[in-house]
């Protein structure tokens, strides 16, 4: 089966490493590169280039959970290139990022009513962070700068987000380029008390209280912001305690740190709420998203800000730029209109209640796995899951990939991260669908291992 137009050969051109790819092993792709060349999507499968049919056990990367190719937003895309295919966002705005902006301050917890566009989840956390650095000196508590993340957290590829970001991997060959005055909680996953836990686990609510310790350490006058993600999603899946947001919530709130939610997995329903915000009862100060908003179709991210920091940015001239922030892109045309048909979608589908639905069915499936003897440990939330191997003994990571070629020839398109594999299936996926993605990792697991 061929692909190729005209003089073009894609696999010549991946076998040349012409495209240098993100977050992959390039000779490896580059030395086999046909299972890997997805061409087609509908619904909640890709097709590759050799006609294979692939489930999509990740909803891409966590951000098309209304499945690939829907009518509705191909319309959308349409109409909008027809009719506004770019306005600038500096000194301009537009119909489509206004009504975007309207839903989701609508959609979030009460008190958070203001929405600042970007294109990605890595400009959303930089942006946040800016945010919080320019809240605290117009407050004329500009001696806050020190930032706090926690370890193994993801927040992007931005210096800022790299920096507060917890992911060794991401981290070690940029050191140079870091941020200063940042620091990192202690995650709360600690497998001995927490393995295999559905759910919630119920204990680590204590370990929120690690910010005390940096705030004993630093002192709470030097510290702008504390950003975390709900629930730790490219590290695979780490599930927040009982109780621990709203520890992190309370001590914030105590010493006058801003909170900050990374919601670019879990925001737009992925825990069966708009954000996991409303999930785990826990209302930060700005919440950053990405990924589902426009169902992958179109880059775009943005920040949630609450009111009480809107409002101490508009202050000064009323001809003053309050903000000397943003993007060529933000609240671009043609995301602003693919946005408003996602929720459109979501809304008239009810795929809240969906996922809300399915949350039993995969963990009930997930946790089947658990009688395999190298499965290490299993976790779910909503409607996310993931699965630690026990690595091969002097081949970390090995079995990880084995399982995602093989994979790629049993009909799954899985997302594995060293021997972790992570699973985030479209909101549109049917039980049996989730029950058969299990019943076919099974195997691979079997197999491999």
């Amino acid at each position: 089966m061929s692909h190729a137009t005209g003089n073009f050969d894609p696999m010549a051109t991946a076998r040349e490493g012409t495209y240098w790819q993100p977050f992959t092993a390039n000779r490896r792709l580059s030395a086999n590169p046909a299972p890997r060349t997805v061409v087609e999507a509908q619904g909640a499968y890709y097709k590759n280039i050799e006609g294979n049919r692939l489930f999509d056990t990740l909803s891409g990367l966590w951000c098309t959970p209304l499945g690939h190719a829907h009518p509705l937003i191909a319309e959308a895309v349409k109409t909008q290139v027809e009719t506004l295919d770019f306005a600038p966002s500096f000194q301009l705005t537009h119909p489509g990022a206004l009504q975007l902006a309207q839903r989701i301050a609508t959609m979030a917890p009460d008190g958070m009513n203001h929405v600042f566009f970007a294109n990605s989840g890595s400009e959303a956390v930089d942006t946040a962070l800016k945010v919080a650095l320019g809240y605290h000196r117009i407050r004329n508590e500009g001696n806050r700068f020190r930032m706090i993340g926690r370890e193994r957290g993801y927040h992007g590829v931005g210096f800022g987000g790299m920096s507060v970001g917890g992911i060794v991997s991401n981290r070690k060959m940029f050191a140079a380029g870091m941020m200063p005055g940042v620091d990192h909680l202690r995650h709360p996953y600690v497998p001995e008390k927490v393995a295999f836990s559905r759910g919630q686990p119920t204990w680590g609510a204590e370990m929120a209280d690690d910010l005390e310790r940096l705030v004993a350490l630093h002192d709470a006058s030097t510290i702008a912001a504390v950003i975390v993600e709900p629930v730790q999603g490219s590290t695979g899946v780490l599930v927040p305690p009982v109780g621990y947001l709203q520890r992190l919530r309370e001590i914030c709130t105590r010493h006058g740190i801003l909170l900050i939610f990374d919601e670019v997995i879990t925001g737009f329903g992925r825990m069966g709420a708009a954000f996991g915000a409303q999930r785990f009862g826990v209302t930060p100060d700005m919440i950053c998203f990405a990924k589902a908003v426009t169902n992958g179709i179109v880059p775009m991210g943005g920040v949630i800000v609450s009111d009480a920091i809107y409002n101490t940015f508009m202050t000064g001239p009323e001809n003053a730029i309050e903000f000397c922030h943003g993007y060529t892109y933000s609240g671009h045309p043609l995301a602003a209109a693919v946005g408003n048909v996602v929720l459109d979608v979501m809304e008239r589908e009810d795929l809240f209640a969906q996922v809300r639905a399915l949350e039993p069915v995969l963990e009930e499936s997930i946790h089947t796995l658990s009688d395999l003897p190298v499965v290490a440990d299993i976790r779910n939330i909503g409607l996310t899951a993931a699965i630690d191997l026990k690595p091969a003994e002097g081949k970390p990571g090995a079995r990880g990939l084995a399982i995602f070629e093989a994979g790629l020839q049993q009909g799954q398109l899985l997302r594995c991260t060293a021997d972790t594999i992570s699973f985030g299936p479209p909101f549109i996926s049917t039980a049996q669908e989730l029950r058969d993605m299990v019943a076919t990792v099974r195997n691979l697991i079997s197999a491999v291992a």
